[in-house]
């Protein structure tokens, strides 16, 4: 009796839910992850490294040194088409990759929602290079700044109240109250921080009584913070809102929203939406040896609504269908995936931050600490833990940030 091989398994995507699933695989596959990137980003913390916080590096991890324990290949490049037929994926680089099994994990990209400038002049917060590009900017804005002696304002706006808005909003505030501050006090007593949401409150998600913490929390930091306030146009250095106002914004972040990667129009699947169209099991409608994973996926929850674009939606997806991807390979009967929503939380600063799970709820420094170990203990590698822990003890005793550097290509 000739001993059966192993799956091919293509993995698209390095993120979460690709990594995730890929570790769950290990051995009990042939592995093969994709990624235009040769490194995995640890998104939540991707706002502390554009308000100079964290050392880029330390929220990037390589993706071979993850594959490497399982002998799993990786391959740098984007997904252009997919040959059914032959169960074949082309990359952009003109290698093809044959599977037994596709998993669909691109993740997904900043979502204007049609308003208009978006693209031109708001920054993203999806990528290093986006969070580079908004710490680039806010810097050169600020030097350009303390040319003034007289009332020259800067603006800073954060368009989105949910939990990377919010972090963000608060991260850019106590960055000018502390270094830019010792940097030169004039002008950073010249800076506004506004925190834009076009809905009733802030961290919708959470309960109302969290969402009033968070916005009395930011407000004693100096945001400014604007609810029920909907963006009409995003200009150059201006805002102009629905209701016929305008507001400045020399740097505009946006943090309303994400969709699903533009990429899975180039793949010939079921969409719903901008998301893959799965069944309950995850496999993709239609296609029984195709799989989605993390923002990409179209699973629904029971009323009917999209899960959320978070990552324990996409390490809790990537671990099932690993397993049902085994369970097909041995003739089991697979499952329906059901998300076990372990709670949410959001930082908005020193010792400054509010953790709900089910009916449990608490701010302050317990959830600050909370959020610190959580996230320390999801980050890849030791050296990046190490170089996490010594930039946040450097903050926190110094009420300094050493990543101020301007290293875009401008």
């Amino acid at each position: 009796m000739t001993k059966r091989l192993k799956p091919r398994v293509v993995i698209l995507g390095g993120g979460f839910g690709g990594i995730a699933t890929a570790r769950a695989l290990g051995n009990d596959a042939d592995i093969t992850v994709v990624d235009r990137h040769n490194y995995q980003t640890f998104l939540p913390l991707l706002y502390q490294v554009s308000t100079a916080g964290l050392a880029a590096d330390h929220v990037a991890y390589p993706i071979r040194g993850v594959l490497r324990s399982f002998n799993g290949k990786f391959r740098m490049g984007s997904p252009i088409s997919v040959d059914h037929k032959n169960k074949t994926v082309k990359l952009d680089s003109s290698e093809v990759l044959p599977f037994d099994h596709l998993v669909i994990a691109v993740g997904s990209v900043t979502a204007d929602f049609g308003t208009p400038g978006v693209s031109e002049f708001g920054l993203g917060m999806k990528s290093i290079h986006e969070a580079l590009a908004i710490r680039a900017e806010v810097m050169r804005r600020f030097e350009d700044l303390c040319r003034f002696e007289d009332d020259t304002r800067l603006s800073l706006v954060v368009v989105g109240g949910g939990p990377t808005g919010v972090e963000m909003a608060g991260a850019l505030a106590e960055l000018v109250r502390g270094p830019l501050m010792n940097d030169q006090k004039h002008a950073a007593k010249h800076i506004d921080v506004y925190l834009i949401e076009a809905g009733p409150r802030l961290l919708p998600s959470f309960s109302p009584s969290l969402s009033e913490k968070t916005k009395v929390s930011l407000e004693n930091l100096g945001v400014k913070v604007l609810v029920n306030t909907a963006v009409k146009e995003v200009k150059h250095r201006e805002i102009e809102l629905r209701d016929g106002k305008s507001i400045p914004a020399e740097v505009t972040v946006w943090a309303a929203g994400v969709k699903g990667a533009p990429v899975i129009e180039n793949l010939s699947l079921p969409l719903d939406g901008n998301r893959l169209s799965v069944y309950p099991t995850l496999a993709v409608t239609n296609y029984p040896y195709i799989w989605g994973v993390g923002d990409i996926c179209g699973a629904k929850s029971k009323d009917g609504r999209f899960l959320p674009m978070v990552a324990p939606v996409a390490m809790q997806q990537g671990r099932f269908v690993a397993d049902q991807i085994l369970r097909r390979e041995k003739g089991v009967e697979l499952k329906d995936f059901k998300y076990k929503d372990k709670g949410s939380m959001a930082t908005i600063g020193r010792h400054k931050a509010v953790v709900e799970v089910n009916k449990i709820k608490f701010s302050g420094y317990p959830a600050w600490a909370t959020w610190l170990f959580l996230h320390l203990f999801y980050l890849m590698g030791g050296r990046n833990r190490i170089g996490t822990i010594a930039d946040w003890c450097w903050n926190y005793v110094t009420f300094d940030r050493g990543n101020r550097h301007i290293m875009d290509s401008m």
